[in-house]
């Protein structure tokens, strides 16, 4: 992690207090249903995006999700927990991301997508890995903040361009301009923030997820998977997913409910 950056994220501004209280029924064992509701309806702003977000065409629910209980309801504590944090977080940070070619919406879009298939591919699956895997589907791109504000810093937009179109991935041209790629600087945020390390260590590990310890490897393997069929414009292809079914392949994981996923989308 360069100096520049790791100064970036040291100058941060502190979650607000709303995170604690969701962060803190979420970890109880003992809390319920009941409990992350009255938190949420604490906060009029805060409950109307996450029910925006719930709504969304992308979740497939043909009826209107009116209101917070009904949200907690349908998706689980563990994903409700996802838009919140989407929401809350994404409001600390100035976005600009036009050194990578895409506006706020394409950038918003992507992470949407992202969170759209980890949900509907895992939602009936472990509630524990969906409570690590949707804040981190959300979430994990929000490294490309402070690497697009060190670019521009260091006026090194052009360079960064060429190193797009020469590069495999997009994380080699950001290893090469900047040092770092995204998912290492937004593991490094959640980690300042001081988020549970289930949480960080997905992030960290979703392009090695070989890397990572046993209880991490199967929701790195999936973010994985995620960010390689949603492309950075927020496009699903035939080509990104036939680059995501060979790692479904790869880490043995489960076809079927991957490809409903992409038909809910």
């Amino acid at each position: 992690m360069t100096e520049e950056i790791l100064k970036k994220i040291k100058q941060l501004p502190p979650l607000p207090e709303s995170v604690m209280q969701i962060e803190s029924v979420y970890q109880d064992p003992e809390s319920t249903f009941n409990d992350m509701v009255k938190i949420l309806e604490k906060d009029p702003l805060l409950t109307a995006d996450i029910l925006k977000a719930a709504n969304s065409p992308l979740y497939g629910f043909s009826r209107e999700i009116n209101a917070i209980n009904q949200a907690v309801g349908l998706f689980g504590m563990g994903t409700v927990r996802g838009f919140a944090l989407a929401s809350i977080v994404k409001k600390s940070f100035e976005l600009d991301l036009s050194v990578y070619g895409i506006d706020n919406d394409t950038f918003s879009m992507l992470s949407k997508k992202q969170h759209a298939i980890t949900t509907s591919w895992c939602l009936k699956k472990d509630s524990k890995l969906l409570g690590i895997l949707s804040p981190a589907a959300f979430l994990v791109e929000i490294g490309k903040v402070l690497i697009a504000q060190q670019i521009m810093s260091d006026n090194t937009q052009d360079r960064f361009k060429e190193a797009i179109k020469s590069s495999a991935t997009l994380e080699e041209a950001e290893r090469e301009v900047t040092g770092v790629d995204t998912p290492e600087v937004s593991a490094k945020i959640f980690e300042h923030w001081r988020f549970e390390a289930g949480l960080v260590d997905t992030i960290r590990h979703c392009l090695n997820p070989q890397e990572a310890n046993d209880e991490i490897k199967k929701p790195a393997q999936i973010l994985h998977v995620v960010r390689t069929v949603v492309e950075l414009n927020g496009t699903v292809t035939d080509e990104s997913i036939a680059a995501a079914k060979k790692l479904i392949e790869k880490y043995s994981l489960d076809m079927e409910s991957f490809d409903r996923a992409l038909q809910n989308l």
